[in-house]
């Protein structure tokens, strides 16, 4: 018996601060929120070419901060600013000889999202990104190591500005935010066509852990 009048008690305290709060117009949804962010990609590579070019995915870290700006109660525009580690473990060939390498790219993402936000605790995301390449790292291993092959990679003509496209959904928890993406590049990672390393995209999913304003 006091079990259940103990629940009762719990369920309508619940609900009399649900209704409080509703009263009082505290929908975060039409606020303008400010945040910060960090957590993990997960990223690898698409669209690859190469001499027998195969790639596996590789993890590093993503992490910044982000604007909620509202547009009515249900749509906004979510700008964020990342620092953003892709990359990959790659194998192949290269002038007749096999060849290992993992690759480290460190970028600033700045992905401008529309929010579509259906419920206080949810909120999708989708839009365009603009990528720049501030730290390019190889690690690499060839069958028989030459001059040439390492001269090959080191003169890679590299792409800075890269665009893609991000989509995801943010999960809101009070003022925790967890946030989970996918995104995809659309240019490939040489300027100009003329490197003779493999040309690709990068690919990668995105978990990140948030508090907002």
């Amino acid at each position: 018996m006091k079990k259940s009048i103990i629940t009762i008690s719990l369920i309508t305290l619940t609900l009399g601060t649900m209704l409080k709060a509703q009263d009082a117009g505290t929908d975060p949804r039409g606020v303008f929120a400010f945040g910060v962010k960090a957590g993990a990609n997960y990223s690898n590579v698409w669209d690859e070419q190469g001499q027998n070019f195969t790639a596996k995915p590789i993890y590093g870290f993503a992490g910044g901060v982000f604007m909620g700006i509202p547009i009515g109660k249900f749509l906004g525009f979510q700008p964020e600013v990342l620092f953003s580690q892709k990359g990959l473990q790659g194998t192949g060939t290269l002038e007749g000889a096999s060849y290992s390498f993992t690759r480290t790219t460190s970028y600033l993402d700045i992905p401008l999202q529309l929010q579509v936000k259906p419920f206080e605790f949810l909120t999708i995301v989708a839009g365009p990104q603009y990528s720049y390449l501030m730290h390019e790292k190889d690690v690499y291993t060839f069958g028989t190591t030459s001059t040439a092959q390492e001269q090959d990679f080191n003169n890679d003509n590299v792409r800075k500005n890269v665009l893609g496209f991000v989509a995801g959904a943010d999960i809101i928890i009070y003022h925790f935010v967890i946030s989970g993406r996918t995104g995809w590049d659309f240019q490939t990672n040489n300027g100009n066509g003329t490197s003779t390393t493999p040309r690709y995209k990068n690919k990668w999913l995105q978990l990140t852990i948030g508090f907002k304003i």
